[in-house]
């Protein structure tokens, strides 16, 4: 899997390319932490081109929304293809986390 992150301000736009599985989880899940810990109170990702979410992505997605929340901050995702976002309904992501259409969308929302 290839992780791009962008700063935004005083957010963080990372986008995913490829599969968030076992194997590929915990790169994302270290610079997810370590950019919390920098200071980063916004993420927004970008699941455009991310082909694949295994329950092990979900949980580092859940596990970073739940950092961010107790840092007053927020975890915005955007630009699923159909059957990422069925699994994130699947396993009712979809009502705890924000999922919007686009990036821009999501970036207006910082």
């Amino acid at each position: 899997m290839e992780i791009t992150e962008e700063p935004r301000g005083n957010a963080k736009l990372f986008r995913l390319q490829g599969r968030l599985d076992s194997n590929t989880s915990p790169a994302l899940e270290e610079r997810l932490v370590q950019a919390v810990t920098n200071g980063t109170r916004s993420v927004v990702i970008d699941f455009k081109h991310l082909d694949y979410i295994s329950s092990a992505g979900l949980r580092v997605i859940l596990k970073t929304a739940k950092a961010l929340k107790r840092e007053n901050g927020k975890l915005l995702l955007c630009c699923m293809q159909d059957y990422v976002k069925e699994v994130f309904e699947i396993a009712g992501f979809d009502s705890l986390l924000p999922i919007l259409a686009s990036r821009e969308e999501a970036l207006r929302q910082l």
